[in-house]
């Protein structure tokens, strides 16, 4: 064979050669793009969970705290009428009391109508009715307790641990 037939021939072959070793090059590097956007989208689902789980995290510290400021607000409020509830009842007693008296207690009863149920927010009412009309101790006492029983339900079915 003369020396441009063995040329050609090695020529061709080294084409030959380099198409088919670039077609698989080419091939390999697809299979590695493809595997490597699967490893890249499993690995952002995983930061997602991640990033919900973080989230619902927050969400849940966030309802447990606003359950307790909502349970100290509300014991604080029935704790005020309480406070003033039992001034009125000493004035009624002695008959000495502050001048503000039944300010204090009318603005204490306007916070125990405003936080409710309307459970507390009747008992409450009963003991200022009472109050205002001058009834028995024992009923006065009776009324007081009828709001200190429905006030401590109240914060039991509504206290943190109870959630």
């Amino acid at each position: 064979m003369s020396d441009w037939g063995i040329a050609l021939i090695a020529a061709g072959s080294a084409v030959a050669g380099s198409v088919v070793t670039g077609w698989y090059a080419r091939s390999a590097g697809i299979r590695q793009a493809v595997a490597a956007r699967h490893a890249g989208d499993r690995q952002a689902d995983a930061m997602r969970e991640q990033a919900d789980a973080l989230l619902e995290s927050v969400r849940m510290t966030l309802r447990a705290e606003s359950g307790h400021r909502e349970f100290a607000l509300r014991r604080q409020t029935y704790a005020e009428f309480l406070g003033a509830a039992e001034a009125r009842i000493l004035t009624e007693r002695n008959g000495r009391g502050q001048a503000d008296d039944d300010v204090v207690l009318q603005r204490a009863l306007g916070g125990v109508l405003l936080e409710g149920p309307p459970e507390a927010a009747a008992a409450a009412e009963h003991l200022v009715d009472c109050l205002r009309r001058r009834v028995t101790h024992d009923e006065l006492k009776h009324a007081k307790l009828a709001f200190v029983s429905v006030a401590q339900e109240c914060c039991r079915s509504r206290s943190p641990e109870g959630h």
